[in-house]
């Protein structure tokens, strides 16, 4: 990554059958093995049944749009397919065509990170790649084909990255509404007329037991990188105890980020809200201060690649890391031999200054849906993990350590849901209608879909 190389090539998708079979058989092993889940349940399955036999049937076209809080979520997604899905089939006497799969698109950028053999593993069980802060009219073109044409129905997560928090839905990005209605469109300029469906997927994640004793010497480890000696009184843990203890260590990382911005970055913070002692609530505080944080840290990044500072954290991050893919997979760098050494060496010096500016941006993709308040509203050990979680992330990114390596503070079940379906064909007359109508149609679907997505992850 710290080397000026070609353009990032496309990895088109190679369903091997083959191979499905394999991740099906060894799929529970691998879960029991390298997660922390050792349950997986869903409700409503007899929906996803349903669906399954229509679109087998070639009455619908579907694409399943579920929520994605943590890494192991396509684990889990699989092994509603091969294990749950058939189960309530059966129960249901409804005779499915087997393999149950379904094609996916996913980022471009995780081979980068994970590793090459995720890329040939994403495309040989049917995965499309997509760069997701440009636009990528052959991922895209991958994707809408697979739409109407792929053996199976598609899966994307709409949330566009992982956020660590089980029951807050990042802003949705509106290409999955997108590219339903370009489905409706592509199936009626072949003659065909199979109903289009967004599906709902919620996902979340519980502790089996409460991990209080490991959150509190996780918190430990996190005081004691941060400078906080922190000695307590009694071995006991739990909410009353940690609780000030996070916030402590929250307040000390943030003023730690301020210093590191204020005194290498020339940026004023903190704000005279904070200094001023305006903010009296703690948490509040907290918050303002982190949103604070985030801006200039992203200001940071967006002020090198001369880019706008506008949209939610999301589309901001997306802008930021897409730049600094262009500094580094370099269109003028596709004939490599053709190049002098000097330029090469350039080369690498630019590469190298947008990955490291880029972190700035990965700092903040940790937090973009911390709202201030996710303990305090519903103080569970689920939600004090994951932002205990989230801030090991923060501190794990500053020592440029690998981000797989994530501790595992318990034994977690996983629930899955299965929403009702939105139709995309009865909305398409409003989208066809004109360029307005097209975009409130992307607009009412994405905000409908995000609406039932959080239902689901907290009901």
């Amino acid at each position: 990554m710290y080397q000026a190389q070609p353009p990032l090539e496309f990895i088109p998708p190679a369903f091997n059958p083959l191979l499905l079979k394999c991740v099906h058989l060894l799929l529970p092993y691998w879960i029991s093995w390298k997660t922390p889940i050792n349950q997986i349940e869903a409700e409503n399955v007899e929906v996803l049944a349903e669906l399954y036999d229509q679109f087998q049937a070639g009455k619908i076209r579907f694409m399943l749009a579920f929520r994605h809080p943590k890494t192991e979520d396509p684990f889990c997604l699989t092994y509603l397919f091969s294990q749950l899905l058939p189960k309530v089939a059966k129960q249901q006497n409804i005779n499915l065509q087997y393999p149950i799969h379904a094609h996916f698109i996913y980022d471009r950028g995780i081979p980068l990170w994970a590793g090459k053999y995720i890329g040939w593993l994403a495309a040989n069980l049917g995965g499309t790649p997509i760069q997701r802060g440009k636009a990528d009219w052959m991922g895209l073109r991958s994707a809408r084909d697979l739409y109407i044409n792929g053996k199976f129905p598609m899966a994307a997560a709409p949330e566009g990255a992982t956020n660590g928090l089980s029951e807050i839905i990042s802003p949705l990005e509106p290409g999955i509404a997108q590219m339903g209605f370009w489905c409706v469109e592509d199936l009626q300029k072949a003659g065909r007329n199979e109903e289009v469906l967004i599906v709902p997927i919620g996902l979340k994640y519980s502790y089996v037991d409460e991990p209080w004793e490991a959150i509190a010497n996780l918190l430990t480890q996190l005081e004691i990188a941060s400078g906080l000696n922190f000695q307590s009184a009694n071995n006991s843990s739990s909410f009353e105890l940690l609780y000030p203890r996070l916030l402590t260590l929250a307040e000390q990382l943030l003023a730690i980020m301020e210093n590191f911005y204020s005194k290498f970055y020339h940026q004023t913070l903190p704000d005279e809200k904070i200094t001023n002692g305006e903010i009296k609530d703690r948490n509040e505080a907290l918050a303002y201060r982190l949103q604070s944080v985030m801006n200039i840290a992203l200001f940071i990044a967006e002020q090198y690649f001369d880019l706008p500072s506008r949209g939610n954290w999301n589309d901001r991050c997306r802008r930021v890391e897409q730049a600094g893919w262009n500094y580094i997979f370099r269109e003028d760098f596709k004939d490599m031999k053709s190049l002098s050494t000097i330029e090469k060496n350039l080369g690498d010096r630019i590469a190298e200054e947008a990955y490291f500016r880029m972190w700035h941006m990965r700092l903040v993709e940790s937090f973009v849906a911390v709202s201030g308040t996710y303990i305090r509203e519903k103080p569970t050990v689920e939600r004090f993990a994951e932002t205990t979680l989230l801030l090991w992330d923060m501190v794990n990114k500053i020592k440029g350590n690998n981000p797989l390596n994530r501790p595992e503070l318990g034994k977690q079940k996983a629930k899955i849901s299965v929403g009702k379906p939105i139709s995309v064909s009865e909305r398409y007359p409003t989208y066809k209608g004109s360029r307005v109508g097209a975009r409130q149609a992307v607009s009412e679907l994405t905000s409908d879909l995000q609406q039932v997505l959080q239902e689901l992850v907290i009901n």
